[in-house]
This record gives structure tokens, C-alpha cells and sequence, in this order.
């Protein structure tokens, strides 16, 4: 059969539901209600399953370098410092990563403004509430 498990699996799935079709068909032409009135094997008409080549895909290697490829990272290294964090590295709102003694906002001169972030923070949670006028009496 030279199939695969995936393959091998559809297949056997096929023929499963081509003999369940044809159960429920034939129940519904005799009139029977119940799943299995018969006791002989109800044999389904062949299922064809063509065969699909599987192409592996290589990339052009006479191309160059394409853009979809990803090109190797190194190391992260503390934007002040240059020295190597890994995965301990700090990252700041500024966007840059830090180590442990670079991490806080005025070791690394920091050039985000905290302060007009909290006020906007501040001023989302708090919206301005008016009471209506009264009319004097």
C-alpha cells in the first residue's frame, strides 16, 4: 500500500463513512428505523483514493539570500553596557534592553517621559464628571 499514517488514516476514515452512508441509505429506502436491522455485512461500493506525490520543498539556494529566511539573532546585550544579558535582560518602555545594574530609568538615561504617561493613565481612569446646572428658585 505504501502509505503514510496520515494517508493510511484518511483512507480507513473513507471507508467508514461510505459504510455508514450506505447503512443510513439503505434504512431510509427499506423504512426501518433502528441502525442495524440486518445481521449480514453490508459491503460499500469501492472508494477510489488517488494516489498524491509529495514534492519536497527546497529553497533556491542560487537565489541568494531571500527574505523569508531567518537570519540567526546574537547574543542580547545591555543597550548601555554591551554586556551580555540572555534571557536576564531587563526591557525598558524606551524599548531597549538593559542588565541588572542598567535596568532602572536614570542608569540609562532614559528618553521616555513617565510623567506625561502616568498622567495619561491618570486621566483615562478618571474621567471629568459634571453635574447638571439647578435652577434657582
Amino acid at each position: 500500500m505504501n502509505m503514510c499514517s496520515k494517508c493510511h488514516k484518511d483512507m480507513v476514515l473513507n471507508h467508514q463513512n461510505a459504510k455508514l452512508a450506505a447503512t443510513s441509505i439503505e434504512n431510509i429506502v427499506n423504512g426501518s428505523t433502528s441502525t442495524i436491522t440486518q445481521k449480514d455485512p453490508i459491503f460499500a461500493p469501492a472508494v477510489n483514493v488517488e494516489a498524491v506525490s509529495v514534492e519536497s520543498k527546497k529553497p533556491d539556494l542560487s537565489s541568494g539570500l531571500n527574505s523569508e529566511t531567518k537570519v540567526k539573532a546574537g547574543p542580547t546585550r545591555c543597550s548601555s553596557c554591551s554586556k551580555r544579558v540572555g534571557l536576564t535582560g531587563f526591557s525598558c518602555r524606551c524599548g531597549s534592553i538593559f542588565c541588572s545594574v542598567h535596568r532602572y530609568s536614570d542608569k540609562h538615561e532614559c528618553p521616555f517621559d513617565y510623567r506625561a504617561a502616568a498622567q495619561d493613565a491618570i486621566a483615562k481612569a478618571n474621567p471629568l464628571v459634571k453635574a447638571d446646572k439647578l435652577d434657582k428658585i
